[in-house]
């Protein structure tokens, strides 16, 4: 019997993805197999000791500490693309309410007194204040061509809109789901400079820490709107607060509100609304629970940010996965001490990513304790998993 635990609420979709007669799943549960989050922080917990996998149900893994995880041995799997269309969504809803001042035009309407007759009058006399532009013919930049960058990029072109593109991680497969129409930049500033409309899709890591920052905002056309949609932090708030009331800068629409941005003019700063849509957190959930059941089940790894992809067919065999430090020799040890064991090798896949390498290995015999023990022994091996036959 596996054990989950659920941190936030996961969506009952997801859930019933976990049989019964082989899971339980609670919010509370001791010596988990698996922990499924979404939002809460899990840098400050303890891990517990019987932890082979984390469910991140969503794209972004800020809440988790990923390198103590990878230091464990225990994979950290996300759903990315599961809310993509969800996000997509909003980034062209921020758009298109910037383009139209739509929330301060609100605000003014809701601000009226007097009967309809005055009202309407001062309707009339007000919305010039609020006249807008319309998409078509602008040019959006968008950093970041994963799922929701390719997705936003695709419904601009769509919209009428010129679009151009920069991602130098970009893949073959991921240009093959690109409009022919997209351009590309040669870089951020080449995009910034170029853009109407500026939209990031990017994580938040050393690298993008402040991207947009007061140097590109200076250099950007006079007007830009800046679309955040991605995380906080991207962006340097106190710097695009600065170039809107310089007036380089026409608008900024995030989803990550901060002290420094409240109560700024053209500022449109949502609670964090990007893959808040029922259909996005049930495809979250799904995917990442059928992922981290593969994995405690057959050792399979799909989606994971800090191992490698590793997908075996199931054999008749015993099932046995080490993880351990990308150094050399690692397999020739593993090898070796299963060949001391009388164990044959009925098929094997080895895969690294950066530091870290997992190996998949069906036997034709089971891996007794002491064996077992024997492989954790061997210096860099991180973790041992046996997974039953099914």
């Amino acid at each position: 019997m596996f054990k989950v635990l659920t941190l936030n609420n996961i969506s009952v979709k997801g859930l019933e993805r976990l049989p019964r007669d082989r899971y339980e799943v609670a919010s509370e549960i001791q010596h988990p197999d698996a922990i499924l989050v979404r939002s809460q922080k899990m840098h400050e917990m303890a891990i517990p000791e019987t932890l082979k996998a984390v469910g991140r149900a969503g794209a972004g893994v800020n809440n988790i500490p990923v390198e103590a995880m990878s230091a464990r041995g225990i994979p950290v799997f996300n759903a990315p693309g599961a809310n993509a269309n969800a996000v997509k969504e909003l980034v062209i809803a921020g758009m298109l309410a910037a383009s139209r001042n739509l929330f301060p035009a609100w605000a003014f309407t809701e601000g009226l007194s007097g009967s309809d007759a005055e009202i309407n009058s001062a309707t009339e006399a007000g919305k010039k204040r609020f006249v807008g532009t319309e998409l078509p013919g602008r040019t959006l930049g968008v950093i970041g061509l994963g799922a929701i960058g390719r997705l936003v990029a695709n419904t601009a072109v769509a919209l009428g809109m010129r679009v151009v593109g920069f991602d130098p991680g970009l893949t073959v497969e991921g240009a093959w789901q690109l409009s022919a129409e997209v351009e590309k930049a040669r870089s951020v500033d080449d995009l910034v400079a170029r853009s109407d409309y500026l939209t990031l899709h990017v994580p938040l890591i050393d690298e993008t820490r402040n991207l947009i920052n007061a140097e590109r905002l200076r250099a950007a056309r006079p007007g830009l709107v800046v679309l955040n949609f991605a995380r906080g932090g991207i962006v340097d708030d106190a710097a695009i607060v600065a170039a809107i009331k310089a007036g380089q800068v026409g608008g900024y629409v995030c989803d990550f509100p901060s002290n420094a941005l409240k109560g700024c003019e053209r500022v449109i700063a949502l609670p964090h609304l990007g893959a808040s849509t029922l259909e996005a957190e049930e495809n979250c959930a799904m995917m990442v629970v059928e992922e981290v059941r593969d994995f405690l089940e057959n050792g399979n790894v799909r989606n994971a940010v800090n191992f490698p992809e590793v997908v075996m067919p199931r054999t008749e065999g015993f099932r046995l996965g080490v993880v351990n430090s990308n150094v050399p020799n690692m397999v020739g040890q593993i090898s070796t001490a299963l060949a001391d064991s009388g164990l044959n090798i009925i098929d094997m896949l080895n895969r690294s990513r950066g530091n870290l390498a997992y190996t998949l290995i069906d036997l034709d015999g089971a891996v007794v304790p002491t064996l077992a023990d024997r492989l954790r022994a061997i210096e860099g091996v991180l973790a041992v998993y046996l997974f039953e036959t099914p």
